[in-house]
């Protein structure tokens, strides 16, 4: 007998549906967006002027947008990635140069096509965005149909009626942005507490792609009004802007690592080189860490990788939290962390490690599908190298250094610090609060665990 999984975004039966295990509050809201969506549509459907030329131009523009959805899927297949999607620049002409009913189905079309042609997403989330999107479009047509009536048609010449124009189109394109931006960052955030919106939406390169895209949707827009056969000059355009959103995140994954977000080794080193130079050119203080989680290999056999990869992630949100803004946080390996942390002092730096350490003792991690809500007891190792002020260090001899404090520390005992500092000859010693204080052979620095890891053993 054959047994078929079925999909989320393929459950029959309505009590199946992922919406249902959202909060309470949040099913509501995005009831009620899809409904005032719906109702929007049904208002503004019978005050539409279904015209031969409004069908012809609405017909260009959405076959425009259905070739950036084609191109999004390319683009995804090459790389092997979800790129951001640069549809508005087709969807605000809809909003502008036609009745706002086209503004509000043109999302629709493009989402259909999106889930048949891109990627299949769970259903509610697709009508949700199209429904938030819809009604964003939706305002910024209403917005720009109500103002183009006190722009002068004659007073101050074409160039003065143009820039007035071209205010209200900006205007229309901005109302979009922040309606569409305030309904998914609601959702966002009520489906996870701990999402961060200002990373995911407001970020500099965030604010840019957007500002981009609405940048390339006017010039469309004022090019459209005048000839709507340049809609399909601007395709090349808009090809552009899709692929420099492909790169953006292609050179944002080769920087960091995938289960955690943070940098990855090969970027933390590179960057670490050169705060180290830095450090030594200026004769400021520097400090490296090594943390490495003890026993992870019994978490993984314990309760499942899942809930591996859910102390990965834990732990990388506490170094995020912990750590200044210019300290450099970077999975080395498979459960173990590096830190840099520049204008760092040798007692400040040992201050941090323990500080780390103790906050993720406390951390309270549920094992996923662990009856009873079962704990992961989790701690940490962590070994601390010092570059005091004046001292001629590479980061080589640092990371050696910091690695057989780490070693000093799993032998100690696990669940402690200790720290090396240069002012005694890279000798490892210990902090207040850690293991005994003898030092043993090896402890040397030039037969550190780090070494043995690069020789395969």
């Amino acid at each position: 007998m054959r047994i078929t999984r079925r999909l989320p975004w393929q459950a029959t039966d309505i009590r199946d549906w992922p919406i249902w295990s959202l909060p309470r509050w949040l099913t509501v809201f995005v009831i009620a967006v899809v409904a005032a969506d719906l109702a929007a549509i049904g208002v503004s459907a019978p005050a539409a002027v279904y015209s031969g030329h409004d069908l012809a131009l609405f017909g260009l523009l959405l076959g425009c947008t259905a070739a950036a959805v084609e191109m999004t899927r390319k683009a995804g297949e090459r790389g092997g990635l979800f790129v951001k999607d640069v549809q508005g620049v087709w969807e605000l002409p809809v909003a502008i140069l036609l009745p706002p009913f086209y503004a509000l189905i043109v999302p629709i079309a493009q989402t259909a096509l999106t889930q048949w042609r891109v990627r299949h997403g769970i259903l509610h989330r697709r009508v949700f965005t199209a429904a938030a999107v819809g009604l964003a479009y939706g305002a910024a047509s209403l917005t720009f149909h109500t103002m183009s009536g006190l722009i002068p048609r004659n007073a101050g010449g074409a160039l003065s009626q143009g820039t007035v124009w071209t205010a209200v189109v900006i205007l229309s394109a901005l109302i979009k942005w922040a309606l569409n931006k305030g309904i998914v960052i609601t959702a966002v955030k009520g489906a996870n507490r701990s999402a961060e919106i200002r990373t995911g939406f407001l970020s500099g390169e965030a604010l840019y792609n957007d500002g981009a895209e609405i940048c390339i949707a006017i010039l469309v827009t004022f090019g459209v009004a005048g000839n709507p056969l340049l809609a399909l000059a601007a395709l090349p355009v808009v090809t552009l802007l899709q692929r420099s959103l492909s790169h953006v995140k292609l050179v944002s994954d080769s920087r960091t690592d995938s289960k955690t977000g943070l940098l990855n080794a090969a970027t933390w080193e590179r960057e670490s080189t050169v705060e180290v130079a830095r450090a030594v050119r200026t004769q400021s203080p520097l400090a490296i860490a090594m943390v490495d989680i003890d026993k992870f290999k019994v978490i993984n056999d314990t309760y499942g990788h899942l809930a591996g990869d859910q102390v990965l992630k834990e732990i990388a949100n506490t170094l995020n939290t912990l750590l200044r803004d210019y300290d450099l946080a970077g999975r080395f390996g498979g459960e173990e962390f590096s830190l840099l942390l520049p204008q760092t002092r040798a007692v400040d730096a040992f201050r941090i490690a323990e500080r780390v350490r103790a906050n993720i003792a406390a951390l309270s991690i549920i094992a996923p599908g662990a009856t009873g809500g079962e704990r992961v007891q989790v701690t940490v190792s962590i070994g601390v190298a010092a570059l005091d002020a004046g001292s001629k260090r590479e980061l080589s001899e640092l990371m050696a250094a910091a690695d057989a404090a780490l070693y000093r520390a799993k032998a100690g005992g696990r669940d402690q610090v200790q720290m090396i500092s240069t002012t005694r000859g890279l000798s490892a010693i210990s902090g207040p609060g850690t293991g005994a204080t003898g030092r043993g052979a090896n402890d040397r620095p030039d037969t550190p665990s780090v070494f043995r890891r690069a020789q395969g053993s």
